[in-house]
């Protein structure tokens, strides 16, 4: 969490905030990568910084909960093959938190049935194979944060 957001609960909210050339102030959406492939990480954040989207990026699965808490994003790109811990473990854990719960678009080269299947019994918003096109994978982020 940011530095004195706890005693200004405001704080953390004033960072995502920015004016357009009109002087009107707008909220900056956040989507977090939880991916360890460098060249998929690079690919995302290019296309959703080019929307517009605050993209922060996690590559390591035992610390994604922590940026998740650290960045609270509105929607995470979670891959289940991650060092260190599952993408379906993170996904259990981050039902277990109090609080609203990001929206989840897993991210994964395992595209069987079953794979799916899991992601979907324990609550994953939407669901993409890599390779992905671009064209669908922004367009998907934009409706799930609209």
């Amino acid at each position: 969490m940011p530095p004195n957001s706890k005693q200004n609960p405001c704080a953390f909210f004033a960072l995502r905030a920015t004016l357009s050339t009109k002087g009107e102030i707008f909220l900056v959406r956040r989507v977090l990568i939880v991916e360890d492939e460098p060249n998929i990480v690079e690919s995302l954040r290019f296309l959703l910084e080019r929307e517009g989207l605050d993209v922060a990026v996690q590559s390591d699965g035992a610390l994604a909960i922590d940026s998740v808490i650290a960045t609270q994003p509105d929607l995470i790109i979670l891959d289940v093959m991650l060092p260190n811990r599952s993408g379906f473990d993170i996904l259990r854990d981050l039902h277990q938190m109090p609080g609203t719960r990001p929206k989840v678009m897993v991210l994964t080269a395992k595209g069987q049935a079953r794979d799916r299947e899991t992601a979907e019994s324990i609550g994953m918003d939407s669901f993409m194979t890599k390779p992905f096109s671009n064209k669908e994978i922004v367009a998907s982020v934009l409706r799930m944060l609209a």
